[in-house]
């Protein structure tokens, strides 16, 4: 709730990362203590799927009006695959709670929920990792290089701004709005006028002041 509060009128991008920090997500999704791989051993998927699915982009690829865009079969065009999902679990392995003293912990630390989640390089996979459009992540990064590496892949989907926005539409002015509505809204999340994507100050008046 304070991050929501603190970051309401703020960036989408800097929101997305103080929730992917954030301890008490960590333990829900999952990410919290996720190692890399080892041991034939995979690491935890969970808030990779979430983030991508609930958070962000959605299942399906969306025109800027919110629509759902489909094949020549009319069978919908899915926003990323199995194979996404494995490379982002990758990126968010190695981060535990913040220790509150060393601040930088040299070992996954326990029920410590003084701050956002810290990492621990040790446990976070070093390996290359491709992302969305082409995106390649170079080996040995650091865990915080990766994650805000990553994080900005999702931020530049095209899927971002109508998925986020048509749900702020329908839970700020009406549960059936029309796609030129949502088109309206998506732009101004795109930019904001001044070239800032993402700006939600900018989203929620852009979504009360429509005509």
């Amino acid at each position: 709730m304070r991050i929501l509060l603190n970051r309401a009128f703020g960036n989408y991008f800097d929101l997305m990362k103080d929730v992917t920090l954030n301890s008490g997500m960590g333990e829900y999704l999952d990410m919290l203590n996720n190692k890399k791989g080892e041991a034939g051993a995979m690491p935890n998927e969970n808030y990779a799927r979430e983030i991508n699915q609930l958070f962000t982009l959605g299942l399906y690829r969306l025109t800027p009006e919110g629509a759902v865009q489909t094949d020549t079969q009319g069978n919908p065009l899915l926003t990323y695959t199995q194979e996404d999902i494995i490379e982002f679990a990758r990126v968010f392995t190695g981060w535990t709670y913040n220790d509150g003293k060393a601040g930088a912990p040299t070992q996954l630390q326990y029920y410590d929920k003084g701050g956002p989640m810290e990492p621990v390089q040790r446990y976070h996979d070093v390996g290359e990792k491709r992302l969305f459009n082409g995106a390649i992540l170079p080996p040995n990064q650091p865990a915080e290089a990766d994650l805000d590496a990553a994080l900005r892949n999702i931020f530049e989907h095209p899927n971002l701004g109508p998925f986020v926005c048509k749900q702020l539409v329908q839970q700020l002015v009406t549960s059936n709005p029309s796609e030129a509505y949502v088109r309206r809204i998506s732009a101004v999340f795109d930019n904001n006028g001044q070239g800032v994507r993402g700006d939600l100050k900018a989203v929620v008046r852009a979504i009360l002041l429509d005509p």
